[in-house]
């Protein structure tokens, strides 16, 4: 065998697949930076060769901003075109346009001549149901037939919802954000991120929304933009054939990354600007502009919304996992398509009745977070005014409630007991569901309430010492809309366990600058009283419900193991499978890659010394074991594997060796026995591992995976260790 060392080792050239990940897998996350390092290494050293080739450089390095670029201008086109869709949708429940049918309700009026200010929800171009079909505005038989229309609008939009998702793209359920997280730490989920879950979520999205269903656009927005982050991505090899490049914003994330993700936030903004879906020439949502500053003596009811904000999260976090637990493990969840129904037809009915529930959710919010000005018509602004008030528009004086105010208030609670319960059962269902907006107008209820209720203690009893101060007779001391925000942001915050962001996010919602201190304060309470009945937020709950394996960097693991006492094999178990540098033939490999489902298989110079000298992926040996049959003569079941440079002493009729260094990962993570699980654990998250190697003086003691951390820190926290099902 003197010429062996001039046998072709095929694995010089790369072949399909290699590198790849099989589903429901994790990525190695050093091996992808390891790879994308050398992949730059070479096109810098070719960039010096010729000019097509320094272009080809330049061509890589502005592939990251042309696809950022890209996901802005789909992700904003698509955001616009939803809320314009779910608006019309919304109010086709109720009526529609005569002079356009894909009119909304407020763009009918718009291009109405005839609509006045008195009456400027009313015009002769938009016609209710009632109006439409028996030629009836008022009476008991036009409410019913009102009544009927939204009840089967809104089951037919859940149905198409539903059946789409069933039938087309079965991961659009859901927010996605779990799973988001999930996949962003290197857990691989193929087609959760494809075109056709793109599609079908965008377009269930819409109808889910316009079904009046308790549930929200903007977590599934988050999804629908990784969406088209995946689709972009797929068309540049730099990002495409490295599993570690498309996720640089979980484990690690770089600078660069940052930069990159303001460039497609800015490009989004740019094309909803452009859109303009809310019709007011603004970016955000809710857009407030309130006449009156906040007074410190508010904090302690801001506080008091914060503690409520923080008992509503855990509320339906216990009452939402429970009930999803129930439904994946009991009959219910075999009959997705009935729950869905069943929910809407409770839902339509139980909302139609009162107006609060009737209008859709974001509606809902904008008219609560609003202040009453001399120009609002809506019942919560219905308060007693003095006829001899001389006082300019913008600062209307603290006035008594009126009788509409006090209407608004029970059924404002009514609204609100509705809105607690139907979403615990609503959140989680196989339909796209988001969780912002319902969370925010549980809240934006309770705060409105509370603050018409010191409105009015401010009005009867400003001589009391609290108010004496800052709040005179006459004067416009406390603003409800105000306390709407604050208990938004409140119970936003309660269910998530946001603090910084959701402070953030209800800046670009409301634009409100100047209430930073209010918004902070909720934000704050509500987490701790939220975390003092339990740490993990709503997603993180169904991270682990369902099981991903996701190590979470708020998690504390501060118990005194070992990686001995974690890693495999353990006492009484089967030896470690392992696979020697040069002494195995390709039929050992295959029997032993038959026989186990492990994912690789650390080398070692041989049985008797176990000396580590790296570790092999299997599905990497599998695809090595097939090209090399396929593309090198004389590789038979019998021919002798190696792993080192050079080739072993063999007989002079044996079949040829096959050479599979290239597969082999040199330098594998690895510990001693004797290291702190705490290190363990923190070296996991940090680095994004997949498996590491357990070594006592170099040589090789056992494997510690992540599964094998999770289910470590599972059984640590006393839950059930199985309950990680995934690999």
């Amino acid at each position: 065998m003197s010429g062996s060392g001039n046998l072709m080792d095929f694995l010089d050239e790369p072949f399909p697949d290699v590198g790849t990940y099989e589903d429901f897998h994790t990525i190695d996350w050093l091996r992808e930076k390891s790879r994308d390092t050398d992949r730059h290494r070479k096109i810098t050293s070719k960039s010096k060769e010729s000019i097509w080739e320094f272009i080809k450089s330049l061509l890589d390095a502005w592939s990251g901003w042309v696809v950022m670029l890209l996901i802005g201008l789909l992700a904003g086109t698509l955001a616009g075109v939803i809320d314009l869709a779910v608006d019309w949708m919304t109010d086709l429940k109720e009526g529609v346009c005569l002079s356009a049918f894909w009119y909304s309700h407020e763009q009918c009026c718009w291009t109405s001549n005839e609509t006045t200010f008195e009456d400027r929800d009313k015009c002769p171009l938009w016609q209710k149901w009632s109006e439409l079909l028996v030629n009836q505005s008022e009476g008991a038989s036009a409410y019913i037939l009102n009544y009927l229309m939204y009840i089967l609008w809104a089951l037919l939009f859940a149905f198409l919802a539903v059946s789409l998702v069933r039938v087309f793209a079965p991961y659009a359920c859901g927010s996605g954000i779990p799973e988001i997280k999930t996949i962003l730490s290197g857990f691989i989920i193929r087609g959760y991120l494809g075109k056709w879950t793109l599609l079908i979520k965008t377009v269930t999205l819409v109808l889910v929304v316009s079904s009046g269903l308790s549930l929200g656009k903007e977590g599934p927005l988050v999804h629908v933009a990784c969406c088209c982050g995946n689709f972009f991505s797929s068309l540049f090899s730099k990002y495409s054939k490295n599993e570690g490049k498309r996720r640089e914003v979980s484990y690690y994330f770089p600078l660069k990354t940052l930069w990159r993700s303001f460039f497609a936030a800015l490009v989004a903004a740019f094309t909803l600007r452009s859109i303009n879906p809310f019709g007011n020439s603004r970016l955000v949502l809710f857009y407030v502009e309130y006449h009156t500053p906040w007074y410190m003596a508010e904090l302690f009811p801001f506080i008091l919304l914060g503690v409520f904000g923080g008992l509503w999260g855990t509320l339906f976090i216990r009452c939402n996992i429970a009930w999803c637990r129930r439904r994946k493990t009991t009959k219910l969840g075999k009959y997705p398509v009935l729950e869905v129904i069943v929910v809407t037809a409770i839902t339509a009915i139980s909302a139609y009745p009162n107006p609060y529930t009737r209008r859709s959710t974001s509606e809902l919010i904008s008219e609560l977070f609003n202040d009453c000005g001399a120009l609002e018509s809506s019942q919560l602004c219905d308060y007693i005014n003095d006829p001899n008030m001389t006082r300019p528009v913008d600062d209307i004086p603290d006035r008594p409630a009126g009788v509409g105010v006090y209407t608004a208030m029970w059924q404002l609670a009514l609204a609100l007991i509705f809105k607690i319960v139907i979403t615990i059962f609503t959140f989680g269902m196989k339909i796209p569901s988001g969780l912002f907006i319902p969370s925010m107008a549980v809240g934006a209820m309770a705060g409105r309430m509370v603050g018409i209720g010191v409105e009015q203690l401010a009005y009867h009893h400003h001589d009391w010492i609290v108010f004496r101060n800052w709040c005179r007779p006459g004067a416009d001391c406390v603003t409800p809309g105000l306390y709407a925000m604050v208990g938004a942001a409140a119970c936003l915050g309660g269910v998530t366990r946001m603090t910084v962001s959701l402070v953030v996010i209800m800046f670009e919602l409301t634009g409100g600058l100047e209430y930073i201190v209010p918004l902070m304060a909720a934000a704050v309470t509500s987490k701790w009283v939220a975390d003092a009945f339990g740490k993990e937020g709503i997603y993180e709950a169904h991270i682990h419900l369902n099981g991903y394996p996701f190590l979470d960097v708020k998690d504390e693991f501060t118990h005194r193991t070992l990686a001995t006492d974690v890693m495999r094999p353990r006492r009484g178990e089967p030896p470690l499978s392992v696979l020697t540098q040069d002494s195995m033939t390709v039929e050992d490999v295959e029997t032993l890659i038959k026989e186990t489902d492990y994912n690789g298989f650390p080398v070692v110079v041989s049985r008797d010394s176990e000396r580590l000298i790296g570790f092999a992926q299997r599905r990497e040996l599998i695809l090595a074991i097939k090209n090399a049959r396929q593309r090198q003569e004389g590789i038979v079941s019998n021919s002798i594997m190696y792993f080192t440079e050079e080739p072993p002493e063999l007989p002079a009729n044996s079949p040829h060796p096959l050479k599979l260094r290239r597969v082999l990962n040199l330098s594998p993570f690895t510990v001693t026995d004797h290291t702190p699980m705490e290190t363990v654990v923190d070296i996991f998250r940090k680095l994004g591992l997949r498996q590491c190697l357990v070594t006592r003086s170099g040589r090789l003691l056992g494997i510690i995976t992540k599964k094998d951390v999770l289910r470590h820190m599972a059984q640590m926290a006393n839950q059930d260790p199985e309950s990680i099902m995934f690999n």
